[in-house]
């Protein structure tokens, strides 16, 4: 039985030293932006992170929780993000211009909205057309202090 109990705490232990490195370098730097994939000693924390930003829907897949969580530092916590259509984990481009914006304006010069797929994902800006050019006319996210969306991230427990 101690063989058993010694055996299963070495298997653990990297688990639980992986969970508490990023807590220890979120609460030693404060701020990282740096993006990090999915640590799967935080699965059931990560669950709980997923539900609080979309209630009702079902429990993620551990596959679906490998692919699409990026986690990060801000204030000293630990945050976690889910990608899927349209929701942008990285920092959002805060440039009132976009390139894509411009090509589309110029295919459609009076369209009321400028969609996504021409815009990339990833703008903090929405973009109409107006005499074949682009021009901001609305917010994708509001934004955290340090540029990413702000309702699409959550501290875990």
């Amino acid at each position: 039985m101690r063989r058993l109990v010694l055996t299963c705490c070495l298997l653990l232990a990297p688990l639980v030293a992986h969970a508490d490195g990023i807590r220890a370098h979120c609460a030693r730097v404060g701020d990282d932006d740096t993006i990090r994939s999915y640590d799967p000693a935080l699965r059931g924390e990560l669950t709980a992170a997923f539900q609080r930003l979309f209630p009702g829907a079902p429990t993620p897949e551990r596959r679906m929780l490998r692919v699409q969580t990026h986690l990060r530092c801000m204030g000293g916590y630990v945050l976690a993000c889910f990608t899927g259509a349209n929701l942008p984990c990285g920092k959002l481009n805060t440039a009132p211009t976009n390139t894509g914006a411009d090509t589309w304006c110029r295919a459609n010069p009076e369209a009321d909205n400028v969609p996504a797929f021409a815009t990339g994902h990833g703008s903090a800006f929405t973009f109409r057309c107006h005499a074949g050019k682009a021009e901001v006319s609305g917010k994708t996210f509001p934004l955290d202090s340090r540029g990413f969306a702000a309702s699409l991230w959550t501290p875990l427990d």
